[in-house]
């Protein structure tokens, strides 16, 4: 059984994440992935640790599965030579250079282009190769900052916060997924390959979405709310008497259910709260009491009422809880294959459920240059 990107190779010259994320998902879904280092292995991620496992670093084995890898001199003229010759062969190029880097290598879109007309061209820079800023390096952490994502992230107390992994690296690289598969669609229809130019920066941006909304409509900067939801109300988490929850309540039904059951249907009635808008306009009130009540029972009571009146909740998990819920082993997202010096490793698994070309585990995470005898010695044949 082959997978959905089966006839399709990936020339990767991307490290750290965005770029990696994204031609993981290419490889999950079965592109043949040819990730390029130079000789010894320069994808930074390979020595971030602790933890590592073997000398294997975890950073790195979370985003190159289903890749192979070969290095190359790319400051040499044999090194660029091989990349064209790559590039005949290949679909899909993506980098991750600052601005100007392709172009000084020789190998930017316009002469790719001229080699292999199909081929499609992913940057992936930090601010994107247009405008005052593209010169300027671009790191995940720094575009949080910048691109509003940290100043509605954390309360009035804790100041702006950023989110607990590199969101807009992981943003940038499945929109560059999709991105690169509509250019291998439209492909088909005019047999040419184009140029995608993604940046962290807009990536973020385009994640603001009902926040950014809101702003565009009043013109009233967002507040810091921490874990309440800027629109609905109550939509948030609670503490209980053992623990804390989420309790996301969507609809003026189900806040009537949610009076119900912790024995105040009289919010239900109460003017303030009978609508949304007017609870979000009440919320310093309603809040308080709510929390009230959910304080006189544990967590896993308010989780089965709520669950048998429909209401939407959970419990907020440690990793550990979320390793070991039997959810997510339903659904084969935490899996374990072997790896030449790690050993065997645990990988968290891929969220594409497919149902005919299904998602493989058909390489490990690669050794820098481990392929280079099959890839770049049969070119030279």
């Amino acid at each position: 059984m082959s997978g959905a990107l089966a006839n399709i190779r990936v020339l990767d010259l991307t490290r750290v994440l965005a770029g990696p994320y994204c031609t993981m998902i290419l490889g999950d879904l079965g592109a043949e992935v040819i990730k390029v280092e130079a000789p010894g292995g320069s994808d930074d991620t390979r020595k971030w640790g602790p933890p590592f496992q073997n000398e294997v670093s975890a950073y790195y084995l979370c985003a190159n599965r289903n890749k192979k890898s070969i290095t190359i001199d790319l400051k040499s003229e044999d090194g660029i030579d091989t990349i064209k010759n790559l590039v005949k062969e290949s679909d899909v190029i993506i980098h991750n250079f600052k601005t100007g880097t392709m172009e000084r290598f020789g190998i930017n879109y316009e002469e790719l282009e001229k080699i292999n007309p199909g081929i499609v061209y992913c940057s992936i820079t930090g601010f994107g190769e247009t405008g005052p800023y593209k010169d300027l390096p671009g790191y995940d952490f720094i575009i949080q900052g910048m691109s509003g994502l940290m100043s509605i992230t954390g309360d009035e107390k804790s100041g702006p916060q950023k989110l607990g992994v590199a969101i807009t690296d992981i943003l940038t690289g499945l929109y560059a997924a999709i991105g690169i598969q509509a250019a291998l669609l439209e492909r088909q229809n005019s047999g040419r390959g184009q140029k995608l130019d993604l940046s962290l920066y807009d990536a973020a941006v385009s994640s603001l979405i009902n926040i950014g909304s809101n702003y565009l409509m009043s013109g009233k900067i967002p507040e810091r709310l921490g874990n309440h939801h800027a629109n609905i109300v109550p939509y948030q988490t609670f503490q209980t008497m053992d623990g804390e929850m989420v309790i996301a309540v969507g609809n003026d039904k189900q806040f009537r259910a949610l009076c119900k059951i912790i024995g105040k249907e009289e919010f239900s009635e109460d003017s303030r709260f009978q609508s949304n808008p007017a609870r979000v306009e009440h919320r310093n009130i309603l809040v308080p009491l709510i929390q009230e009540v959910l304080l006189t029972k544990p967590t896993s009571y308010w989780l089965d009422k709520c669950h048998e009146n429909n209401i939407p909740c959970g419990p907020i998990q440690n990793i550990q809880q979320v390793t070991e819920d039997p959810q997510l082993h339903a659904r084969d997202m935490f899996l374990e294959m072997d790896h030449p010096t790690a050993g065997l490793i645990k990988m968290i698994g891929s969220p594409l459920k497919l149902s005919r070309t299904p998602v493989t585990l058909r390489h490990h995470p690669p050794i820098a240059g481990e392929h280079n005898e099959d890839i770049l010695q049969s070119k030279m044949k």
